[in-house]
């Protein structure tokens, strides 16, 4: 069909998508062709730190301990290159978009050290995702295995990108750490935020719609059902009536606690260590180490 007929139209409509002064911050400008962050990229990004931490679950099956050695070359140095140019992406979209004299050079070699810094911290994140794997196939009696922990958990897959992303965050990277855990948010269900702090044998059972805040803090052995929220509660205004960023708003829950389905924790409150968490409640107050709280019987 052809588009003469409307060509009028069509010209109003690209004048007016043209119009800069309309887009306001819907829009991105790349001065010396700079690379944004690639998700494609990154999902490639996130498979190689998979295949590095689970090998032989994720990447080549072809994995053996005679050739363990030369896949884990191939795919840290993939990494590495990988993680440096996305590295290089988040910072360069940090940065100042009213810099036009950025020097892109010593923004590479930035990106270079925080990726190797990250590379070489996957040790120890392999070390503290085998006890999150741990703290799953111990917690629920139908895993027959820790294999089957690691290929059909999603919980693991979320874990996995969040302990992934809170390193990247760590190490200062904008915006990448937030795509990767929206990544598994899409893929999932489960939503964690990478500034969330979560200590070591974490379990997430069955998953779906548990949200973590950006500064909740979470000890060692805590376990969730679907559809917790460690949430914030009303946001406080500067003198513009915008939300002040940055203040701790998220609960804080200590070690060995339990919390069950659809539980909401709202607000900056301690849930005390060893506490359960009924399903089904609003809680925001401060709940005591030990104490049960669950849902008051209806009166007959």
């Amino acid at each position: 069909m052809s588009s003469y007929k409307y060509a009028e139209e069509l010209k109003e409509t690209v004048k007016k998508l043209s119009d800069f002064l309309s887009l306001e911050e819907l829009h991105r400008q790349r001065y010396k062709g700079e690379s944004l962050p690639s998700e494609k990229q990154l999902s490639e990004f996130i498979t190689l730190c998979r295949s590095l931490i689970f090998p032989g679950f994720y990447g080549s099956p072809d994995v053996c301990d005679e050739n363990l050695l030369y896949h884990t070359g191939i795919n840290t140095e993939k990494l590495f290159e990988l993680s440096a140019k996305q590295i290089l992406a988040g910072l360069l979209f940090g940065r100042d978009t009213c810099d036009k004299d950025f020097d892109l050079r010593s923004l590479y070699e930035l990106a270079e050290q925080k990726a190797i810094d990250f590379v070489s911290y996957l040790p120890e994140m392999r070390r503290i995702l085998s006890t999150d794997v741990t703290a799953m196939y111990n917690g629920d009696p139908a895993a027959q295995s820790k294999a089957e922990v690691i290929l059909c958990y999603p919980a693991i897959r979320a874990i996995s990108n969040y302990r992934i992303a809170h390193k990247l965050l760590s190490l200062g990277v904008p915006l990448i750490p937030r795509i990767i855990t929206e990544m598994a948010h899409s893929e999932t269900g489960i939503d964690i935020h990478p500034g969330a702090t979560i200590g070591e044998y974490f379990a997430i059972d069955h998953g779906t719609g548990v949200v973590i805040g950006a500064t909740s803090i979470i000890g060692n052995r805590v376990k969730l059902y679907q559809g917790v929220t460690l949430g914030a509660r009303s946001f406080p205004l500067d003198e513009n009536n915008n939300p002040i960023k940055g203040i701790a708003r998220h609960p804080i829950i200590e070690d060995d606690v339990i919390i069950y389905s659809n539980a909401t924790i709202l607000g900056r409150i301690t849930i005390g260590k060893g506490a359960v968490i009924g399903g089904n409640i609003w809680v925001t107050e401060n709940v005591q180490p030990g104490e049960r709280l669950v849902q008051a019987k209806a009166k007959p």
